[in-house]
């Protein structure tokens, strides 16, 4: 197996950009989502899951460090421009702020703010887009730190910092939703392996580790999938509601499994990817 593809998202929740190299940290791929919007009628940091219209918003890193944000008009706004923010709220029709990453300490900031539906399991059935015979994920899979933040403090990323899939995965599920854009922009991975196999083999490998160039991971869970992933991302993936149906259904929710940095170090695309 190799390294097929590594991603950066600039901006949490916002389409990001293709690299052929990175570094990875303890948390997760440097320079990784380090900027988010937050959501001032909720008071929580925001993303896609809630506001749907924010996956049609692309940004990428400029060599200083900010970002550059491109409108569903084509039209740009960087980070670190003075009207971002009423900019930004326009384009999605909803009151938000850019924010770039806090420090940890800063728990107020990552708190979860008001839900949209008073019904707890409602709320909880929105955004992880199920229907009414459907089941909500298994929440032990996620630190017990998530039920108090949005994300965990000091970082954007959700729950782990790092997402990986396959090529054998995108093969499947574009074989069995034949009428749907599969693309893995749908998913936002960190990372892609290259891989031969059938189905999804990385449901395989929870607990296991692999070395990618000179970082080593660590495999957690398989990564249950929420409404984020049936949002229209451009002209070109419209929204899909069967994507999801087709995981809840027969992956047992989940798309793609997470993992954690235990070595340190950098990863290119096409190093080999070697499970130990």
């Amino acid at each position: 197996m190799r390294v097929d593809q590594i991603w950066k998202y600039p901006v949490k929740s916002m389409l990001g950009d293709r690299v052929q190299a990175a570094s990875l940290a303890e948390n997760g791929v440097v320079g990784d989502r380090m900027f988010a919007l937050r959501d001032e009628q909720r008071g929580a940091i925001a993303s896609a899951r809630r506001l749907a219209k924010l996956s049609r918003l692309g940004a990428s890193f400029r060599d200083d460090g900010g970002a550059v944000i491109t409108l569903p008009d084509g039209s740009t706004v960087a980070t670190d421009d003075g009207d971002v923010s009423e900019r930004l709220s326009a384009a999605i029709e909803h009151p938000v702020s850019m924010w770039a990453k806090q420090p940890a300490e800063n728990t107020e900031f990552y708190r979860r703010g008001q839900p949209d539906n008073p019904d707890f399991l409602a709320d909880l059935r929105d955004i992880f887009g199920r229907v009414d015979d459907e089941p909500l994920p298994d929440f032990n899979v996620f630190p017990p730190e998530m039920m108090e933040f949005e994300y965990p403090p000091g970082n954007y990323f959700d729950c782990y910092p790092l997402m990986i899939m396959t090529t054998a995965a995108l093969r499947s599920l574009r074989a069995a939703l034949p009428e749907s854009v599969i693309d893995e922009r749908r998913f936002r991975p960190s990372l892609v392996i290259e891989s031969d196999a059938d189905g999804h083999p990385e449901f395989e490998w929870a607990g296991r580790r692999m070395r990618l160039g000179t970082a080593e991971i660590q495999f957690g869970a398989p990564c249950p999938r929420c409404v984020a992933v049936t949002r229209e991302f451009g002209d070109d993936m419209p929204s899909d509601r069967s994507v999801l149906r087709h995981v809840v259904r027969d992956l047992d929710q989940n798309v793609g499994v997470y993992a954690t940095v235990v070595t340190p170090g950098d990863v290119a695309v096409g190093d080999a990817a070697e499970l130990l």
